[in-house]
């Protein structure tokens, strides 16, 4: 099992629609993105997965912006495949991503994760995250 940072090199037909068919597994909600749009975003976003031969068997994302409060991250997207889950998969992604935003200079890190995820927010907490005070609001603007 490896673990890689995603450039445009790495991607091919397959490997894309592993991560569509993964992403699935985190939302029914939308479809994925092509990675190779998102990828477009020039240092922008970091996408690492999780590789076991062939096999895509988790990925997360850091999306990295500066606003006048700071230099921030923000992470989107963990998932690993359920039949890979309880492996510490999860943990090596997001450990990965923050060894990523050290190396930015970013000054923080944020995150949003449903309250009906408890590994995940476990996982989260065992890493250093914190709740946050504040309430996160939301507006899908394909909808308005």
């Amino acid at each position: 099992m490896t673990l890689h940072l995603l450039t445009p090199e790495d991607l091919t037909p397959e490997l894309n629609q592993q991560m569509a068919n993964l992403f699935r597994q985190l939302t029914d909600r939308k479809e994925a993105l092509p990675v190779s749009e998102v990828l477009d975003e020039a240092d922008q976003l970091s996408l690492v997965y999780c590789k076991e031969g062939n096999h895509i068997l988790g990925m997360a994302a850091l999306a990295s912006y500066s606003v006048l409060s700071g230099h921030k991250g923000w992470i989107e997207d963990v998932v690993v495949d359920a039949n890979a889950r309880g492996r510490g998969i999860g943990r090596l992604l997001v450990e990965k991503l923050l060894d990523i935003a050290r190396l930015k200079g970013l000054t923080d890190v944020l995150l949003f994760t449903a309250n009906h995820r408890e590994s995940a927010i476990h996982l989260y907490k065992k890493l250093g995250f914190v709740a946050s005070a504040s309430g996160m609001y939301y507006l899908n603007l394909e909808n308005t």
